[in-house]
């Protein structure tokens, strides 16, 4: 008996040994384990000094000249804040539901993790979490997992904990807090808390309240299955489980969960979307001015307009923008209605295929197509094939439809265009910018990218040249149509069916009611080559056409040249430059750099010639082909202006110049071969003029707009309303009239 005792005592011994060695050398083995990840056998861990010095990808800030945030550049949308800036509940929120034992532990919460493995591997309850503590989580936040397979798993917890223990010998609590809530991922690649309080409640961070708080740390358990926006039930029974995770760790009391809980979400949701939002096409050219601006930078300081979080500031009134856009959504809804209707069935998009292939040769697809070796037929036959899109049907929505490449030409090729553009003439700043009706669909911007004939708002400019060469604005020119033999027999004519023979205007008369024929014969008498000076002095630097055309303005220009020209009008002859950005300021807010337009330095015309034309001008709105502005529009403003209508209706303009502004609109059709079916729908005065005219009624409506809405021009000098004290109209005498046939054009040579 003794024997076997002894043996069964032996073996038991042996066992232990053997359980005890297994257990050394799992021990030594995961020591080991431990040492090998550290010194990076495993992969590289970040040192002290790189957790120390890392950065934060930020992204770039867009603010209006109010202060307003209206858009951002990014990679990643991150806007980093201070610890300062996070409300007391929203790190109560975030330690109650997340690691309640935060600033007990020093990186890894050993009692947490032997808590989640007991309940895990023992229980069986999945729902346990994983252990982690927010030093854990931001070392995952800053280098993130590679591999989400089962292999590496345990490599990677590894090293988060090894850089947990690092960060939290390198940062204080706080300071870990206040990377962990910058860096944090909030889904829809928003990261960060104050992007997050901005998206989803169109708030800064410092701002939120407790219930917005505990709904933003709710869903980084999961950020697509809590998110507000898109699970709202599931957000706010999540979002109340973090309300009483706060209560049960004292940080509110059982009446406040109470209380928050009946709350609704309540969302102000607000998407930095690069289609969406207000001024896109501003945007979109600020962000090339902000390219540009970097690629200059000879210095080390290697900025990133995408992550380096700079903030430009620029010069867009909010509030102008978005009463600009409304009034654009308004008039060309309506519009675009009288547009399709004014066509019927006969509508080029319609009747036209020849034309509609001709569309279609210039997009991408067709070019892509080519390449391959398809034939023109062939290329037409795949791009009729129907597809599921998402389709622009009005400024209203989009809407899911079927439909081939070729519909879709079709359908965009009718739509109506349009850029709309404001522009402090004292400091160049812009104010509205409008590149077209919809960014997503239309990116090509008409404001800074196109170059359209602008019709007879190029005449103020002809005027001006005559003025200034000496003419008299109560020089009388006649009506009556010419034939120049020199130029081929062109003979320009003027709109409607008034019976100008025998009339002769004087220049105030002539530009207000924008009279053709008058036009050209004070061009001769300005000189083309006078007139196409001019235009450069005022700042026109493309080439114009060196022909008698132009004074019917045949040139193209841009929108934005067109304005930098018409600041001449109020600043006595010199133009400025116009101006999208004040200044940009680095993630910390220190100014890098400032912009500033300065008036040209040697003026286009003088003094008396910019108040004569501003006379003129006035008369234009007052009684002439803008008289809609107060008969219509009911605007008592002190308002000079220019309509413009091209030749086969293929382009409507308006010009407004106030003492405090320079607003030019543009519309028509991004196909030239289309234009409108007649001059009734397509003339500037209803076309384009609308634009500005609701425009001006939303601002004369706001008290914050009276520096630029009750503003009055200069009274002009003695000397110019003298110039202008003449009849409008004088009729041929009567043997003039004896001997002249009104049913024959005069022949002549041009003279200009």
């Amino acid at each position: 008996m003794k024997k076997k005792t002894r043996k069964s005592s032996k073996r038991k011994l042996s066992i232990r040994k053997i359980i005890g060695l297994g257990i050394l050398s799992l021990f030594v083995l995961f020591i080991i384990f431990i040492g090998s990840v550290n010194i990076g056998l495993w992969g590289k861990i970040p040192s002290k000094k790189e957790l120390s010095n890392f950065q934060y990808q930020m992204a770039s800030e867009v603010y209006s000249a109010d202060s307003v945030l209206i858009g951002k550049y990014y990679l990643y949308d991150r806007q980093p804040v201070a610890f300062t800036d996070f409300p007391e509940d929203l790190i109560h929120a975030l330690i109650a539901i997340e690691d309640e034992r935060f600033y007990e532990h020093s990186g890894v919460d050993i009692r947490s993790l032997i808590r989640v493995g007991f309940k895990t591997v023992l229980l069986g309850d999945n729902s346990s979490g994983g252990g982690s503590t927010l030093t854990q989580q931001l070392a995952k936040n800053l280098y993130p997992r590679k591999e989400r397979n089962k292999t590496n798993i345990v490599v990677d917890k590894v090293k988060e904990m090894i850089i947990a223990k690092r960060l939290e010998k390198i940062f204080a609590k706080d300071e870990i807090l206040t990377n962990y809530l910058n860096t944090v991922s909030f889904g829809d690649n928003t990261f960060g808390i104050e992007s997050a309080a901005l998206k989803f409640f169109n708030s800064s961070t410092k701002d939120i309240t407790a219930t917005q708080a505990a709904t933003l740390v709710g869903m980084l358990k999961a950020t697509y299955g809590y998110n507000p926006r898109i699970f709202p039930e599931k957000s706010l029974g999540r979002r109340n489980l973090v309300l009483r995770a706060m209560y049960n760790n004292d940080f509110i009391s059982e009446e406040q969960v109470a209380q928050y809980s009946q709350e609704g979400l309540n969302l102000d949701y607000r998407e930095f979307d690069y289609n969406a939002g207000i001024a896109p096409y501003f945007r979109e050219e600020v962000r090339k001015e902000m390219l540009r601006w970097i690629a200059e930078q000879n210095d080390d300081t290697d900025y990133n307009i995408y992550t380096s979080g700079l903030k430009i500031y620029t010069t867009l009134n909010y509030k102008m923008q978005k009463l600009a856009e409304e009034a654009m959504v308004q008039h060309m809804t309506k519009l675009q209605n009288s547009f399709e209707k004014s066509y019927g069935s006969n509508a080029p998009w319609l009747k036209d295929k020849k034309l509609m292939e001709k569309i279609a040769k210039r997009t991408p697809t067709y070019k892509r197509l080519q390449k391959t070796g398809l034939s023109h037929a062939q290329i037409i036959d795949s791009l009729s094939k129907d597809k599921q899109k998402r389709t622009f049907k009005s400024w209203q929505e989009d809407e899911e439809t079927t439909a081939s490449t070729m519909d879709s030409i079709q359908h965009y090729t009718k739509f109506l265009n349009t850029g709309s553009l404001a522009v402090d003439p004292s400091n160049g700043d812009i104010l509205v910018w409008i590149g077209g009706i919809n960014f997503e669909q239309y990116k090509y911007d008409h404001i800074s990218q196109s170059k359209r004939q602008v019709g007879s708002t190029f005449k103020p400019i002809v005027y001006t040249t005559a003025v200034e060469q000496g003419v008299s604005p109560c020089t009388y020119f006649s009506a009556e149509e010419i034939e120049y033999d020199n130029l081929k027999g062109w003979s320009p004519s003027n709109s409607g069916n008034k019976d100008e023979a025998y009339l002769n205007y004087s220049m105030e008369e002539g530009l207000s009611n924008s009279i053709n024929t008058i036009a050209v014969k004070v061009l001769e008498q300005a000189g083309i080559g006078n007139v196409l000076d001019m235009a450069k002095s005022m700042g026109i630097e493309d080439k114009l056409p060196n022909e008698a055309s132009i004074a019917l303005g045949t040139g193209e220009i841009k929108i934005i040249d067109l304005a930098q020209a018409y600041t001449s009008y109020a600043n006595n002859g010199k133009h400025i430059q116009p101006n999208l950005i004040k200044s940009i300021s680095n993630y910390k807010d220190s100014v890098l750099v400032e912009f500033k337009s300065e008036l040209n330095e040697k003026a286009a015309f003088s003094t008396e010639t910019s108040q004569i034309m501003i006379e003129i001008m006035k008369s234009t709105v007052n009684s002439g082909t803008a008289a809609r502005l107060r008969d219509t529009y009911g605007l008592k403003n002190d308002i000079a202006g220019k309509t413009g209508t091209t030749q086969n209706n293929k382009d409507a303009w308006f010009v407004a110049l106030t003492p405090k502004l320079v607003h030019i609109t543009w519309v028509g059709l991004d196909q030239h071969e289309i234009g409108f079916s007649n001059t009734n729908i397509g003339q500037g005065a209803n076309a384009a003029l609308p634009l500005f005219a609701l425009w001006m009624q939303e601002l004369n409506k706001d008290k914050d707009f009276n520096n630029y809405t009750k503003s009055n021009f200069p009274k002009p000098s003695a000397s110019v309303l003298e110039a202008l004290n003449c009849d409008p109209v004088k009729r041929d005498g009567f043997f003039k009239r004896l001997f002249k046939n009104p049913n024959k054009k005069k022949n002549k040579k041009f003279n200009g």
